[in-house]
């Protein structure tokens, strides 16, 4: 067993009906700051994570919107603007499950076993706004919409939700999968206009990625962090069948998605280190078919779900993802 099952395991047993011996009531417990929550109970990633529960946290979990006057938050205020809005911006995974076990879990009497049946994959989105604080206003406040995952360009993990939730982030991907919405601002038409001057600044042979606006504002916590994409110059590739550059991830996202998938797949064995490919064997650049999808269990983008997206986008390095966690999972 590697160290991020093992870490996972015993973290997952921590919650128990028979109260610890060696704990007085009212004793407070220390957290690592690197946990993530699956069925209520928290499994170290050893990358830093806030969940929606910590102070700075993103909680998909209330109704009111986050980034609007706090008397224009509420939910009747949203009802008034948007008729059919719905209160919840998640929903029951139902994907696989028998009436019995639907009636175990639809108020909220998830196990791990239960869960882990359900889920089998886990889905890249670029976010598109560039940071996760942006990130989070779209979902929760425009788009009533939700992810599990944000990842910001510091390399720090927002969790917005229980992993049991059924975030709503890629249509029929959504009750057997697990999303993470990763800041960048994704991509534009490798013929077209220069976007991306505001952000990425190249001098010499060095690229450094400034958020537009102020620094107390943009909500990254990690001010040290001279900020730059993996790779210097923006990457040009084929996705659905468009010509696309962008501009690669941070090195500090790569690190923390690689920790964050190694201990995915220790918690859901049915994630299989994988990501879909095409009959050369290579990265396929594609919806995947309906057939194909069906069955597939493994990392996957948004693009291959959904016809219409091309996120994670032609600059995610697919194979630094896959080999960093076979590095994690090879350590005994």
């Amino acid at each position: 067993m590697n160290r991020f099952a093992v870490l996972a395991a015993s973290s997952l047993v921590l919650v128990s009906f028979a109260p610890a011996a060696d704990h007085r009531p009212g004793e407070r417990l220390a957290r690592h700051g690197d946990e993530i929550v699956v069925c209520g109970q928290f499994v170290h990633t050893g990358t830093p994570v806030v969940t929606w529960m910590d102070p700075g946290g993103y909680d998909a979990y209330r109704v009111d919107r986050r980034f609007v006057p706090i008397e224009k938050s509420t939910w009747k205020e949203r009802v008034s603007e948007k008729k059919d809005a719905s209160p919840s911006r998640f929903g029951l995974r139902r994907v696989g499950l028998n009436p019995e076990q639907v009636e175990q879990v639809r108020g909220g009497g998830w196990d791990l076993a239960t869960l882990q049946s359900v889920v089998d994959q886990f889905v890249l989105h670029f976010d598109a706004c560039g940071t996760s604080r942006k990130c989070f206003q779209v979902l929760q406040d425009e788009r009533d919409l939700s992810v599990h995952f944000m990842l910001d360009l510091d390399g720090t993990i927002y969790q917005t939700l229980d992993l049991k939730e059924s975030a709503w982030h890629a249509t029929k991907a959504n009750g057997r999968s697990i999303g993470i919405e990763i800041a960048n601002i994704g991509t534009a038409p490798a013929d077209g206009p220069n976007r991306f001057d505001r952000w990425y600044h190249r001098e010499g042979d060095k690229t450094t990625l400034t958020v537009p606006g102020t620094a107390s504002t943009n909500g990254i916590r990690d001010k040290s962090i001279a900020l730059s994409p993996a790779r210097p110059t923006p990457v040009v590739g084929m996705v659905q069948g468009q010509n696309l550059t962008q501009y690669d991830l941070t090195p500090q996202q790569y690190e923390s998605l690689i920790k964050l998938t190694a201990t995915l797949r220790s918690v859901f064995p049915k994630i299989r280190l994988e990501y879909p490919r095409d009959e050369a064997g290579k990265l396929l650049l594609k919806k995947m078919p309906d057939e194909g999808y069906k069955t597939y269990q493994g990392i996957l983008g948004h693009y291959h779900v959904q016809a219409s997206k091309v996120d994670p986008g032609p600059a995610f390095q697919w194979e630094t993802l896959i080999e960093g966690v076979k590095a994690i999972e090879a350590v005994k």
